[in-house]
């Protein structure tokens, strides 16, 4: 008897049609998502903390990238806003959400390195958790971002 295969399953020897989607890089994006909505939310709140009192941060000493904390917070608060515009665009399933995801996950972890000597613990967390969306989002495929979100090929 001949052997019956499906549509959805392939051929021994031939290339897979269909991604598959895996649940851990589905939620992947999801997890970053929702990091990237966080800190950039946190951000947009520290810089206004910066820019309405302006004795919420201390001036650092002998601290090679002292920057002004009013400045400081309008840059804290901008970034914020961005990171978190571009989180929710990754639901798109395109190409480019994902590489301003990135580029945006790239910006947080400089940005809160140079916020290190005023909130050491709270930059090596947010650090950490940008890393961990860049990493997210770069194992994401595009194939898996069609069969998920059905975003054009």
């Amino acid at each position: 008897m001949a052997e019956q295969v499906s549509a959805e399953q392939s051929r021994p020897g031939a290339p897979a049609q269909e991604a598959r989607v895996r649940p851990v890089t589905v939620g992947g994006v999801v997890f970053a998502v929702c990091i990237l909505a966080v800190v950039g939310a946190c951000q947009a709140i520290a810089g206004l903390a910066a820019i309405i009192d302006h004795n919420f941060y201390r001036s650092q000493q002998d601290y090679a990238y002292d920057f002004s904390i009013s400045g400081w917070g309008w840059v804290q608060l901008v970034s914020g806003i961005i990171i978190v515009a571009a989180a929710f665009n990754l639901f798109s399933g395109r190409t480019w959400a994902r590489a301003v995801g990135i580029g945006v996950a790239i910006a947080s972890v400089l940005e809160n390195f140079f916020f290190t000597p005023y909130y050491p613990v709270w930059s090596v967390v947010v650090i950490a958790l940008d890393v961990l969306v860049i990493w997210s989002l770069a194992t994401y495929g595009h194939q898996e971002a069609h069969k998920v979100y059905n975003a054009p090929l």
